[in-house]
């Protein structure tokens, strides 16, 4: 025979229910495990990438990072720490540079990114790009173009920027290979190209 006790117990056990021993797991999907597309919230993003303006439907959870490389093919922004503190995956957003994995898609709707493969004039390598490529800014090359975005942003704001003003913007960026100094070569290399060519 029950007592009040019990019952009350049982009521309160019913009332807010073990979410371990719910019988219908569904009624609240988690959209990141979602098989149904249906169930995740989906937004339409409007964004010029290396001057093309594209038009993009993605869940309302992607990172720039992500709809560049799995969206756009842009395999050029590179995806290492993906938490924002390696500068691989550095972007210009509207001339800033920015880690595109720590930034939500939507956020860029209406804005210009500008990514490495954006630094091709003509289809040939740019200034800051040579300028890496003939004073060795880099040996495995993952960091290069995110070290390349930050150059560029740099080169326009500084076009003629002292080494301790260089080591200052590069230090965002991660580099396990060269030991930076090949780096800030290549940087001032790139201003000297591009004053040349200007």
């Amino acid at each position: 025979m029950s007592t009040a006790t019990d019952r009350s117990a049982d009521a309160d056990r019913n009332a807010h229910p073990d979410p371990s021993t719910a019988t219908d797991r569904n009624a609240h999907p988690d959209p990141s495990t979602a098989t149904d597309r249906s169930a995740v919230h989906r937004i339409t993003v409007d964004v010029e990438v290396d001057g093309r303006r594209r038009r993009e439907e993605i869940p309302a959870h992607t990172v720039l990072l992500d709809l560049l490389r799995g969206r756009m093919g842009n395999t050029g922004v590179k995806a290492s720490c993906e938490r924002g503190v390696c500068g691989a995956c550095t972007t210009l957003i509207d001339g800033v540079p920015t880690a595109s994995c720590s930034v939500f898609a939507f956020s860029v709707d209406g804005c210009s990114v500008e990514t490495v493969a954006g630094q091709l004039e003509g289809g040939e390598p740019g200034p800051v790009q040579r300028a890496f490529a003939e004073r060795g800014g880099f040996q495995c090359g993952y960091c290069t173009p995110g070290m390349v975005m930050l150059t560029t942003a740099l080169l326009r704001e500084d076009p003629d920027p002292t080494e301790e003003r260089i080591r200052e913007w590069i230090s965002s960026n991660i580099c396990r290979c060269t030991g930076y100094q090949m780096i800030v070569d290549s940087v001032r290399r790139a201003a000297e190209l591009i004053r040349e060519e200007a």
